[in-house]
């Protein structure tokens, strides 16, 4: 065949050479691989599942991100999906509210709200024109901002061995925490290229080995697992409880948000376009329907990867055919045991120490967005109210103690809901003031500071 016939690996469309389209997808599915399957096993730990069951959740969290992932590669109806070039993972913003349902509940109950939840990041697709106008750049960066704040205790207590291990908060812990993350900031910082993309993984898998050294990894559950297994509908269960109900309602909105950031960097960044309305609302529906299917076979909210947003934008390879195939094979890894129960011989020490740096780089994205907009008296109101009452409710957990249930489950459990619905509802009431004003003011407030 001529190779005339090739598409290149920079057009959005067409069949580029095999030799070129499947590194370029495997340095996807590396960059994704860990991210994607660390939610699944953080929430294991926190619903106390069985090694078994936390093999089947990381099956399923690969199966979801690979079907996730085509369709958003290839929309369905032309409605159901974006038609850009992304992938799509477990996503690492809803890890707070499911720690809480999950340490509150159960799976089934998670799974039940997050098929409603699913259905309300449909409707936000769907009225996606008509609703852009609540979650300007200061709204969004204000929440992705507290999601990052909501994390760092996650992080810091895995770095510490987890909550409940025997050697908790021991020096050996914290010696590999440390190491896995200096391994993460060496490659990130200081090395090119595909070990800079993969700096996740080589950092994991420097502590994986230094684990090793120290005895800190089992493999039975390894040893009995099989090499192939499909994970079974409802295989967890269903359950219908409202409070978590509106919990996830919250972050599946809050999700799509996310989601439209991610849309609007890789069209600009990879294509040099906007996105469109179609996409964006294609994108939003497609994540909505893709959740829903996630809550009946055991897979958790997917969303955007940012990372393979960065690779996209840093390589300029947008062809649709090398993002698609990552996505084929992050499907067919779904699919055999033995490599998903790899993942759960990862100490929490190890994970502790390569997320802490996700977590950080969450919480400055929400800082690069909030100040796209100017620091004004009215800007600086919405982010501090909302981040210090979001992240001061969990920090005091008695705060709502003579509330009802409902309401200590839906404001006390998650800072992300009530940060959410607090900058939204002041970006709404406060007025907008003259840029003459504002700058008054701020300067002002900071004089009487220092």
């Amino acid at each position: 065949m001529n190779d005339k016939t090739y598409a290149s690996v920079f057009q959005l469309n067409g069949v580029p050479k095999l030799t070129q389209a499947i590194p370029l997808a495997l340095q996807h599915v590396v960059a994704m691989i860990v991210g994607c399957v660390t939610p699944a096993i953080i929430v294991a730990g926190v619903t106390n599942a069985g090694s078994q069951e936390q093999i089947l959740l990381i099956q399923a969290a690969l199966v979801i991100s690979g079907i996730a992932t085509l369709i958003q590669i290839c929309p369905i109806g032309g409605f159901c999906g974006s038609g850009l070039p992304v992938i799509m993972g477990a996503s690492f913003a809803y890890i707070p509210m499911l720690l809480s349902l999950g340490a509150r509940f159960d799976l089934a109950t998670i799974f039940g709200a997050q098929l409603v939840g699913g259905f309300v990041a449909i409707l936000v697709g769907i009225f996606y024109k008509k609703i852009q106008t609540l979650f300007p750049p200061i709204v969004t960066g204000t929440v992705v901002f507290t999601i990052g704040l909501s994390l760092y205790p996650t992080a810091v207590n895995y770095m510490a061995g987890g909550v409940g291990a025997e050697d908790f908060g021991s020096p050996l812990n914290w010696l590999i925490a440390v190491a896995t993350l200096g391994l993460v900031l060496f490659c990130n910082h200081f090395t090119k290229g595909i070990y800079k993309m993969a700096s996740i993984l080589i950092g994991m898998t420097g502590g994986y080995i230094l684990s090793l050294f120290f005895g800190k990894v089992s493999f039975e559950a390894v040893s009995s697992s099989g090499w192939f297994q499909l994970t079974m509908p409802l295989r967890f269960g269903m359950k219908f409880e409202l409070t978590s109900i509106i919990t996830m309602a919250v972050m599946c909105v809050v999700g799509s948000l996310e989601a439209i950031g991610d849309f609007t960097s890789t069209a600009g960044g990879g294509l040099n376009r906007e996105a469109t309305e179609k996409e964006m609302c294609g994108g939003i529906v497609g994540n909505g329907v893709v959740c829903m299917l996630g809550s009946i076979f055991g897979g958790l909210p997917t969303a955007t990867f940012s990372q393979n947003v960065g690779i996209v934008i840093m390589t300029g390879v947008v062809n649709r055919f090398v993002l698609g195939l990552a996505g084929v094979l992050i499907l067919l890894a779904g699919f055999v045991p033995k490599f998903a129960s790899l993942l759960t011989t990862i100490p929490s020490c190890v994970l502790g120490g390569a997320t802490v740096s996700v977590f950080a780089m969450i919480a400055m994205t929400g800082i690069k967005l909030i100040t796209k907009e100017r620091l004004t008296s009215r800007t600086i109101t919405i982010v501090g109210l909302s981040v210090a009452l979001g992240i001061g409710m969990i920090q005091a957990p008695g705060a709502l103690a003579l509330f009802p249930d409902w309401a200590r489950t839906i404001f006390g459990e998650s800072a992300v809901v009530i940060s959410s619905i607090t900058a939204i509802f002041l970006n709404i009431i406060l007025p907008e003031e003259e840029s003459q004003e504002d700058s008054n003011h701020v300067n002002e407030m900071e004089a009487d500071v220092v």
